[in-house]
Order: C-alpha cells, then sequence, then structure tokens
C-alpha cells in the first residue's frame, strides 16, 4: 500500500475509482469531496492506464488530493493562489511517491 493510501486511511478519508466524466481536452485524475471526506480517482484515466502506471497514478493522485484536505482541516495554510497551491500539493504527492521508494 502507497504512503498516500496509509495516509489517506489515517486521515479518515475514503478513496475510490469513479467515473468523473468527459472533459475533453483537459484530464480530470481526481477531485476531492470534504463532505464525506472522499477522494475520487478518475476511472476512465484508470482504465487506459497499465498495471505499473497505475500504482504511480493512484499514488500521485491520492497524494494530491489528500494534501488539500489538509488544508481543509486547517492542517497547513491555505494560499491564496491557486496556482502555488496545486504546485504545492503536486510536490506534496511527489514526496510522498518518493519515500514509498
Amino acid at each position: 500500500m502507497t504512503n498516500a493510501l496509509v495516509q489517506a486511511r489515517a486521515y479518515g478519508v475514503a478513496v475510490r475509482f469513479a467515473d468523473l466524466g468527459d472533459w475533453e481536452n483537459d484530464e480530470l485524475r481526481a477531485e476531492y469531496d470534504p463532505a464525506v471526506p472522499e477522494i475520487r480517482l478518475n476511472l476512465r484515466v484508470a482504465e487506459a492506464l497499465s498495471a505499473a502506471e497505475l500504482g504511480t497514478f493512484v499514488a500521485l493522485a491520492v497524494g494530491h488530493e489528500l494534501y488539500h484536505h489538509r488544508e481543509r482541516i486547517g492542517e497547513i495554510a491555505v494560499a491564496a493562489d491557486r496556482r502555488a497551491r496545486e504546485r504545492s500539493a503536486d510536490a506534496f504527492a511527489r514526496a510522498l511517491l518518493e519515500r514509498a521508494t
């Protein structure tokens, strides 16, 4: 189990695959729903990946959305700039993945 999945479980955040719809030229890899809380991984993306790619996809997508959960619960400050938040979420996800190897 990846570090991201272990952390999601520890935070009480459910993780599941779901069809997140057609985003045409864009690709929505995952979304975080704070009301549940839940991270939904895009089934359409996952189905197109090899087994090896799927593990990395799950780890990075869950790690990214877990960063947003941590923002939501006040564990980390929310940056005013959306792009900065997304870059920070990506960096957090990559760091979790690197710790797993």
